[in-house]
C-alpha cells in the first residue's frame, strides 16, 4: 500500500509523540542497537561489571567490552593509540575529560540535552559545551581503618592539615597523581583551597609522614584494608563501598574537598556510536542511577530525586552539610598545569620519601623540644628549616604559563620525555635535595644546642 506525503507526515508525527511519551515515562523503549561497544574506564570491576550486566540484559544484541586503565594511562591510550577501538571514556576526573576534549578526541553530542544546567555547588554536572556528561558525583577525602587507629592510639583525621601532625608518621598511604586521576584531583583541591605555597607546604609535610606511595589509587584502600598503613587519601566510593560491605573502615570529607562529576563521553573515533549513546542513556536513567546505591558501588547519583530512596545515612552531595565543605573547583586551571603538577609531585615527594621523612622528623622533634622555651633565636632557625622544607621551585604563575607547562608530558615506560622536561626535573631534584639538607642541618643543630643547654643545666 502506498501513502501520500500528508499521510507520511501524520505517521511521523504520531511516532514522535509516542517516543516523547515513552521518554517522559522514565522507561523509554530501548533503541534497536547491536554489535560491540568498547569502554575505556578507570573504574573497578565492582562498578563496571554491574552496569555491563544490566545493560546487556536490556540490549541482548550488544556486547560490552571493557578496557580497564588508570586515568593517566587511559588519556594516553585514547590520545596516542588512534588505531585501537574505543567508543566510550568513563572515569571520575573531569580534568581528564578536559584534556581529551582540548585534544579533539570527544564527540560533541550532548549540547542539545541541556548540558551544564544542573550543578554540584558551583560546578556544572554536564560539560556546558556538550562533550561529556556527569553520571555520578565524586567526593575526595580521607579513609582510615578503625582497628589500626585504636591500636596505634591515633585520632581519626578530620582535614588535610591533620595529616601533617607528627603522630601520623609512617601511617599514611597515597598514590602518585601521575598514576592516579583521583590523587591528582586531591592534590589540585589542596592547592586550590589552600593556595599554591601553603598547599605545597601541606603536601610536603604529609609526604614526610607517608608510609608508601602506591602504584594505583586502588592500592590505597587495599593497603588500609590490609592494615599495611592506617590512613589514606581516596575517592569516596572506595571508602564508602568498603564500609557498606562490612569492612572496619570509615571515610570523611575534609573542608576544602572537591565534589565533582564523574563523567562519561563518546570518543570521536567510536565505531558504534548508537550503542555508545544507548549505554550513556542507561547510566543516566533511573534504573542506572539506582545501581549506584548498591553497597559494592556506593557512588553518589546525579539524579537528585532518587536520594529519597537512598540507604540510611547515605551521603547526599546536594545537601547543605556537604556542599559547605566543597570548594569552587577550577577544572580549567587544573587542565593548564596537569602534567607539570604530576611531575613536580613525583620529583618533590614520590622520589624523595626517605629525605622528606628524615627532614620532617627532625623539624617536628625540634619544634616539640622548643615548646614552652623562650629561645627565640632557636625558634627562628626551626621556622627557617620549615620554610626551606616546604618550598617548591615554581610559582603559581609559572605553573600555568604555556612556556613552562607545555614542556611536560606523562612519563611512560620505555619512552623518553622532552629534553627540556628532563632538565627541569633534574633542577627540581637538586632544589629539593639542597633545601631539605639545609633544613635538616638547621633543625639538627637546634636539637644539638638544646641538648647542650640541658647538659649544662644539670647540677
Amino acid at each position: 500500500m502506498r501513502m501520500n506525503a500528508r499521510v507520511w507526515v501524520g505517521v511521523a508525527t504520531i511516532a514522535v509523540v509516542l517516543c516523547a511519551s515513552l521518554a517522559g515515562s522514565g522507561r523509554a523503549k530501548a533503541p534497536d542497537v547491536s554489535g560491540t561497544v568498547v569502554i575505556v574506564t578507570s573504574f573497578p570491576p565492582a562498578l563496571f561489571e554491574k552496569f555491563k550486566s544490566a545493560f546487556e540484559k536490556i540490549h541482548p544484541d550488544v556486547t560490552v567490552f571493557v578496557r580497564s586503565k588508570k586515568t593517566s594511562a587511559a588519556i594516553s591510550f585514547i590520545d596516542e593509540r588512534v588505531n585501537e577501538p574505543v567508543d566510550l571514556f568513563w572515569a571520575s576526573a573531569p580534568d581528564a575529560f578536559e584534556v581529551l576534549k582540548d585534544a579533539g578526541h570527544l564527540q560533541q553530542v550532548f549540547a542539545e540535552k541541556g548540558a551544564g544546567a544542573t550543578r554540584i555547588g558551583s560546578y556544572p554536572i554536564d560539560d556546558p559545551d556538550g562533550f561529556y556528561r556527569g553520571f555520578a558525583v565524586s567526593g575526595y577525602g580521607i579513609v582510615w581503618h578503625e582497628g589500626y587507629l585504636r591500636r596505634h592510639g591515633l585520632k581519626a583525621p578530620e582535614n588535610w592539615r591533620d595529616l601533617t601532625h607528627k603522630a601520623y608518621s609512617h601511617h599514611i598511604g597515597v598514590s602518585a597523581p601521575s598514576r592516579s586521576g583521583t590523587t591528582h584531583l586531591i592534590v589540585e583541591s589542596i592547592l586550590q583551597s589552600q593556595g599554591w605555597g601553603e598547599g605545597w607546604a601541606t603536601l610536603s609535610e604529609i609526604g614526610g609522614n607517608l608510609a608508601t606511595v602506591t602504584a594505583r589509587s586502588f592500592g590505597v584502600i587495599d593497603g588500609v584494608l590490609a592494615e599495611r598503613f592506617g590512613i589514606g587519601a581516596a575517592i569516596d566510593f572506595l571508602g564508602l563501598s568498603a564500609k557498606a560491605t562490612g569492612s572496619p573502615v570509615d571515610f570523611a570529607y575534609p573542608a576544602g574537598t572537591a565534589f565533582l562529576p564523574a563523567n562519561i563521553a563518546i570518543v570521536k573515533r567510536a565505531a558504534n556510536p548508537r550503542a555508545a549513546m544507548a549505554f550513556v542513556d542507561f547510566v543516566l536513567s533511573k534504573d542506572g542511577q539506582m545501581l549506584l546505591f548498591e553497597p559494592e558501588i556506593s557512588r553518589l547519583p546525579v539524579m537528585k530525586s532518587i536520594y529519597s530512596s537512598a540507604p540510611k545515612h547515605y551521603a547526599n552531595p546536594f545537601s547543605d552539610e556537604l556542599a559547605n565543605k566543597g570548594i569552587a573547583f577550577n577544572a580549567d586551571l587544573s587542565r593548564q598545569r596537569y602534567q607539570l603538577i604530576n611531575s613536580m609531585f613525583d620529583v618533590m615527594i614520590t622520589f624523595r620519601l626517605q629525605g622528606l621523612r628524615r627532614t620532617w622528623k627532625v623539624i617536628h622533634e625540634a619544634e616539640a623540644e622548643l615548646k614552652g622555651l623562650g629561645a627565640s633565636h632557636m625558634r627562628e632557625r626551626v621556622q627557617e628549616a620549615r620554610r626551606l622544607a616546604s618550598q617548591v621551585p615554581v610559582t603559581a604563575e609559572e605553573a600555568i604559563s604555556p612556556i613552562l607547562s607545555s614542556v611536560f608530558v606523562r612519563h611512560k615506560p620505555g619512552l623518553s620525555v622532552p629534553l627540556r622536561q628532563t632538565e627541569l626535573e633534574a633542577e627540581w631534584a637538586n632544589f629539593a635535595r639542597d633545601n631539605q639538607d639545609r633544613a635538616y642541618k638547621l633543625a639538627s643543630d637546634v636539637l644539638n644546642d638544646l641538648h647542650d643547654m640541658k647538659e649544662k643545666a644539670r647540677p
